[in-house]
């Protein structure tokens, strides 16, 4: 059995070698004539799976290690019979952990107190839910926008739109959808920035084709938007220069990169493979993982503000700092070389682990506080 998967799924070959051959392919260079004795093909968002990639080959199963499924062309595969899996929920801690540190970041550089803020969640699902909780332990008021939620629960609490253009932040967390009841496709248009409260700020972790470019620099250009916090970027991998010069945050498309994401999603995948092969999986992630970088901190919170305290534990774990500083040398790149740039930064990027990994030890902290760094993620040694 011969398996073609993408170069960046962690542990592609360790596990998929349990069921056959496996080829390592930039995710980019897939290609049908690749492709045409494969039985097996595992891509990411990079990569887009349709007829004309397959048509002709012997693939039988697809899977992609992402959350997303906008590259796929399901209705072909259920046509062809070939099977596939994905990995819904996989990244989404690291996403909301990304977001977390974000909004730590901007409030320390505008000498603000989150508590003090509202946020508005687009998209309630694995990662928008996991944001939410997770702006709730750092004070802010969050409101929620999730149009399939609300007309399946009929629950309140999922707000029009137009009530979370009221918030200091808004944040994506939507499927790219070019049609159907829920279109997201370029949702953030003028329209929309020109209806947010002037002076917000808008976070973007979803896909790039959500936001228009020019919306969002002529937003940025009039004051409309503060500030800009994105993740992805259309037209990727060659990003708007000019969006990364303006944006307060720029990273690669990495937010949910997090190892433990990326890792729990060859698992997830692999499983899906191995049923559908009706083989016993003989691979899982718990065996592979590295010790983490800061399985253990230290805090005296003796006078200190919480968010002050969060700050420090948070940006321990993840830099986004760093991420954001090695985006922006793609803007001291010609053109021609900043796709391949982008796509190193994805290969390359450092080792960060999810929170829970990390136990924090804590002095003179009171019962509040020890829920909130829980509902971050951390655990705590009591």
């Amino acid at each position: 059995m011969k398996v073609v998967a993408d170069e960046n799924i962690p542990f592609a070959a360790e596990a998929f070698g349990t069921l056959g051959g496996v080829t390592l392919v930039r995710g980019r260079a897939m290609t049908a004539k690749l492709l045409a004795d494969a039985d097996i093909l595992l891509v990411r968002s990079v990569t887009k799976v349709d007829r004309d990639l397959l048509e002709g080959s012997h693939v039988r199963f697809v899977a992609t290690a992402t959350i997303g499924t906008d590259h796929i062309d399901t209705d072909y595969l259920d046509k062809r019979g070939i099977g596939f899996a994905s990995a819904p929920g996989s990244n989404a801690t690291s996403v909301a952990e990304y977001v977390t540190a974000a909004l730590l970041v901007l409030a320390k550089r505008g000498g603000y107190r989150l508590q003090d803020k509202s946020i508005g969640v687009v998209g309630v699902g694995n990662v928008g839910s996991r944001v939410a909780t997770r702006a709730e332990a750092l004070g802010m008021k969050v409101l929620l926008n999730d149009p399939p939620l609300a007309r399946k629960t009929h629950d309140e609490k999922y707000l029009p739109l137009t009530r979370l253009f009221e918030a200091d932040f808004l944040t994506i967390h939507t499927p790219l959808a070019y049609g159907g009841p829920d279109p997201t496709y370029q949702i953030v248009n003028e329209e929309f920035v020109a209806t947010m409260k002037p002076g917000s700020v808008l976070v973007n972790t979803a896909r790039g084709q959500i936001a228009e470019t020019r919306a969002l620099k002529r937003a940025l250009d009039s004051d409309q938007l503060s500030e800009v916090v994105l993740d992805v970027w259309e037209n990727e991998p060659n990003p708007n220069t000019g969006l990364i010069e303006r944006a307060a945050i720029a990273t690669p498309h990495i937010a949910g990169y997090g190892l433990d994401g990326k890792v729990r999603g060859t698992e997830m995948i692999y499983t899906a493979a191995c049923s559908f092969l009706g083989k016993a999986p003989l691979w899982e992630m718990a065996d592979v993982l590295p010790t983490p970088r800061c399985p253990n901190l230290e805090i005296d919170a003796d006078g200190r503000q919480n968010e002050d305290v969060f700050r420090e534990v948070v940006l321990d774990v993840c830099d986004i700092e760093g991420d954001d500083a090695r985006m922006r040398d793609i803007l001291t790149l010609p053109e021609a070389k900043r796709p391949a740039f982008f796509d190193k930064l994805r290969k390359t990027y450092p080792v960060r682990r999810e929170f829970h990994n990390t136990c924090i030890t804590l002095k003179h902290a009171g019962d509040a506080l020890v829920g909130k760094l829980r509902a971050l993620g951390f655990r705590i040694d009591t």
